[in-house]
């Protein structure tokens, strides 16, 4: 055998060694995202923007009886309305079209009640064209808010014909403007509002039917379910698994369940948490926007606790959102690049109670830092069977540097899984948590300097999957429970 022979055959040994170390992955445990559910679950904050006829009477809740001719924002500019969704990271935009007064920001064909009637643009103008056009022009997805509660139109009550009214809203809305990456059905209702049946699940296949990868929110899904409250705040234990069956839209005896999820929910429905920059929904003279520290602690406890975080911005009266506003969006972008731009466990030292797979083809301790959210690390499907749970350990290698965030994540493309686990540093728990998700954010009582950071996962539905791990410093910290 010659020396070209010879290394020829080692180079075909050492090929079919390093293919025979690739490893499958992990089976998933249903129930598991959709495409669309789990693109949205990764943007983390979008944006919501309050416009209409209650911006020009002072109102949060409109009678429906007031004249188009009240609307007639001067200087209305959309493209402005986005360069604050662009300073605060968001990458969906969603606008009110309708909100209860029934008054349309659309030149809809079935009502009178719309900018069509209206001064403004000299009756011409479109805001959802203006404000899906300018969403597009800035890489932007656009979203679309249809309240089922109308108190101007006239069929409203009347189960038909409302029905038919509403559809072939939802049609013009849905056929006219290009992709609609969400739509909200809200369940407000005044208490002594007229009653009338609202036929969801036509409209939900009507939806599905016009647009293919929208992702629809409603209390009950069927892809995105409110919180359950409009604080930002989602359930420290939050599952985005819940029985669909279980849901009702305008149900306010389901706000805990919407709030925490079920870990034996049958359906992938993870939850959305809506909250506003201001008191109000619509823009108010007299109101500010929230100070940094409020808006923080709302990031903590949506994002940080496997949410997605809708934050409305409304515009004034003028038709901009106002200077204050953008301000404050832009403190709000800035401390969080300020405390997340920085993984003090960037370098470390990776291990864990075991891995799936070889070193190189398997599912790594070191999939948990190396900043890609496809990979994560698999332990054995024998690990953890003797009561003792699974972990995963970081020893960092720069001591010197504090840290007072913990960040988990697990990798929810394959399910969500974790009920139980503690951090623990240099020996010393710290963290006592249930669910994570696609990210569990844990603010300390004080920074730590710790070297050696344990996840230990005590309780989950089949082995655990993390796709990160890290560790932040947050000098805005003053206090406040994560």
């Amino acid at each position: 055998m010659n020396l070209v022979t010879f290394c020829f055959i080692s180079l075909l040994y050492q090929i079919q060694f390093s293919q025979s170390e690739l490893t499958a992955p992990p089976l998933p445990i249903s129930p598991v995202p959709s495409y669309s559910q789990l693109k949205w679950q990764r943007r983390e904050i979008i944006m919501f923007f309050h416009f209409g006829m209650n911006t020009f009477t002072d109102s949060e809740w409109g009678t429906g009886q007031e004249s188009p001719s009240l609307f007639n924002p001067a200087h209305l500019d959309t493209n402005q309305w986005m360069e604050g969704a662009v300073q605060t990271g968001a990458t969906l935009v969603i606008l009110v079209a309708k909100h209860h007064d029934g008054f349309c920001l659309w030149p809809t064909q079935y009502t009178d009640h719309s900018v069509k009637w209206s001064p403004w643009r000299e009756g011409k103008g479109d805001v959802v064209k203006e404000f899906v056009d300018a969403a597009k022009a800035r890489g932007l997805d656009a979203g679309i808010y249809l309240s089922p509660w109308d108190r101007h139109e006239r069929t409203y009550g009347h189960e038909v014909a409302y029905n038919e009214y509403y559809l072939a809203q939802l049609h013009e809305l849905l056929t006219r403007y290009g992709s609609i990456q969400e739509i909200w059905f809200d369940g407000a209702k005044g208490k002594n509002a007229t009653n009338m049946t609202y036929h969801f699940q036509e409209w939900f296949q009507t939806v599905k039917q016009l647009q293919p990868s929208i992702n629809i929110f409603s209390d009950a899904g069927p892809d995105i379910r409110w919180v359950g409250d409009e604080t930002g705040s989602a359930g420290s234990t939050c599952w985005s698994t819940a029985n669909r069956t279980h849901l009702k839209i305008g149900d306010a005896s389901l706000e805990k369940y919407l709030n925490t999820g079920d870990p034996h929910g049958t359906d992938w429905i993870p939850p959305e948490c809506d909250v506003s920059i201001r008191p109000g929904w619509f823009w108010h003279k007299n109101e500010t926007a929230k100070p940094l520290s409020q808006l923080l602690n709302i990031y903590y406890k949506s994002v940080g606790r496997n949410c997605v975080l809708l934050l409305n911005v409304p515009p004034n009266s003028t038709g901009l959102v106002s200077e204050a506003d953008i301000t404050r969006l832009k403190e709000f972008h800035h401390a969080i690049q300020t405390i997340f731009s920085t993984d003090m466990a960037t370098g470390s030292e990776a291990k864990a109670s075991s891995q799936r797979g070889g070193i190189t083809g398997g599912f790594t301790a070191f999939s948990v830092i190396d900043g890609n959210e496809e990979t994560y690390w698999a332990p054995k499907q024998t690990d953890g069977g003797h009561g003792q749970g699974y972990w995963i350990e970081l020893c960092r290698v720069d001591t010197n540097s504090a840290f007072n965030v913990v960040r988990i994540q697990e990798a929810i493309q394959m399910g969500q899984r974790i009920k139980r686990y503690v951090v623990l540093v240099d020996g010393v728990m710290l963290v006592n948590g249930t669910t994570v998700g696609h990210k569990r954010l844990h603010r300390l009582k004080w920074p730590v300097v710790g070297q050696v950071i344990r996840v230990w996962i005590k309780e989950s539905r089949g082995p655990p999957l993390l796709s990160a791990v890290g560790l932040h410093f947050d000098p805005f910290r003053k206090g406040i429970d994560g």
